[in-house]
């Protein structure tokens, strides 16, 4: 698990916020899971310097991060004994920085195996929104994006890749200028 990033600035604009979550097909600790365990440390550190990324909550079990309230999972999770699933929570500055860093790097090879480590999922892998509070989305909040994309599908409430909107509300497409030169710099700042 990764220590929580905080911000050492004030927000300026309004930063989209992304939650994930998986469940693994055998418990947490089973030697299946070792490929995940190995590149979730790597992952984290990249996201930590990816461009873009503000801030992420870190877990109650680390020791040296703050968590952004209590971890709560969605009603999709099934506890099996392991007392956690695979889930994030952070903030950046936009949603094609979200792209490039899901899609490149060791996070992609992770994507790549997915199918090794996780139940193929009957919910979104992901949900985002336009975080409007001060401070950091908690995990409830989240799980109840999660929740609501799987329950009515991507609106300015809750909304994925394929169907995004903009702080307003408006229906946008991904700027693939700007995803492009992401790439091309590389998404690690």
């Amino acid at each position: 698990m990764g220590v929580s990033i905080q911000p050492s600035y004030e927000i300026a604009q309004m930063p989209v916020a992304l939650y994930t979550f998986g469940i693994f097909r055998k418990p947490a600790e089973d030697p299946a899971n070792d490929g995940f365990h190995a590149l979730n440390d790597p992952v984290l550190d990249q996201v930590d310097k990816a461009v873009g990324m503000i801030a992420r909550s870190g877990y109650a079990s680390d020791c040296d991060a703050t968590s952004w309230g209590r971890e709560v999972y969605p009603r999709f999770y099934t506890e099996r004994g392991d007392g956690w699933s695979p889930a994030t929570l952070s903030l950046w500055q936009d949603i094609e920085s979200i792209l490039a860093f899901t899609y490149s790097g060791f996070h992609a090879t992770a994507l790549r195996r997915g199918r090794e480590w996780f139940q193929p999922p009957d919910w979104p892998p992901l949900v985002m929104w336009w975080h409007l509070d001060a401070g950091y989305p908690t995990w409830a909040e989240g799980v109840r994006r999660h929740e609501h994309l799987h329950d009515f599908g991507p609106s300015p409430t809750a909304f994925n890749f394929k169907r995004a909107f903009d702080q307003t509300g408006t229906p946008v497409s991904i700027d693939h200028a700007r995803l492009r030169q992401l790439r091309a710099n590389g998404h690690i700042g």
